[in-house]
């Protein structure tokens, strides 16, 4: 209701973002002031970054339609500690980008606009506002979880997942999609985009190959993370039986359990 108010997308850009900083400074002193636990934090965080994204998927829809319709609807998914609603005073956004095209646009044109809108979102979370806000940790959007990750498209159609997702996907993308969480966007193609990843990542069964597979990352993710000279029995993260072992235990049992209990 208050980017209601402003007509101008700067203008209202710059009122989303007071809002989150004030958000987040409130979130602090009542983490400060021992009113929250370190799960209510991690929620109420990953709820202002929400907010945030919302107000910027609107703002950047207004923008790349003010010479014309809109040809797409446009879904930002939540990954990664972002999707789990588990995230920190400093983290990013993991997340996807997904469109289907309005009746009477071809997938060509949808694509193109969809591209537009997304790069816009990010452009609008980060770049400088005048006057500046104090003191702001502005919100960096990271699709690196994508499909194809770096390589591939930064945003696509929902048909182009479900074509990639029965073609090309792999043991850690199913695992991945594990804290996939509709973030902001249109609410039916969020409704479809699950009804599509959820027989992938809630499989009737696993493979014994895909077991061997998610144990080969997890030893090669801590070679490479795991600091020069640390201790793998007391580095609390990527140690033996650390944060990460844990994570990647349950997550283990979900993919091989949850599609019949869920």
């Amino acid at each position: 209701s208050k980017m209601s108010r402003h007509a101008d997308p700067e203008s209202a850009m710059r009122l989303i973002r007071l809002i989150r900083r004030r958000e987040i400074l409130r979130i602090a002193i009542a983490d400060s002031a021992g009113l929250l636990d370190q799960d209510q934090v991690g929620r109420a965080l990953a709820d202002t970054d929400r907010a945030a994204v919302l107000g910027a998927l609107r703002v950047a829809e207004g923008i790349v339609s003010a010479n014309g319709p809109l040809k797409t609807t446009v879904l930002v998914v939540a990954m990664g500690r972002q999707g789990g609603r588990e995230i920190g005073y400093g983290s990013d956004a993991d997340v996807m980008y997904v469109h289907r095209a309005l009746p009477g646009f071809s997938p060509e044109e949808a694509q193109e606009q969809a591209t537009r809108i997304v790069n816009k979102v990010s452009t609008l979370l980060t770049q400088p506002l005048k006057p500046a806000i104090m003191a702001e940790r502005v919100l960096q959007m990271d699709a690196d979880l994508r499909p194809e990750g770096k390589n591939g498209a930064m945003v696509r159609s929902l048909d182009s997942f479900a074509e990639y997702y029965r073609r090309w996907s792999l043991i850690w993308e199913a695992q991945a999609l594990l804290r996939a969480r509709p973030m902001a966007g249109n609410d039916d193609l969020a409704k479809d985009f699950l009804e599509l990843i959820d027989p992938i990542r809630y499989p009737e069964s696993v493979a014994e190959t895909d077991v061997r597979e998610i144990r080969r990352i997890k030893a090669r993710v801590e070679s490479e993370r795991l600091p020069r000279g640390a201790d793998p029995a007391r580095h609390l993260k990527l140690g033996r039986g650390g944060l990460s072992d844990v994570e990647w235990l349950v997550q283990l049992l979900q993919l091989q359990h949850a599609g019949s209990h869920p």
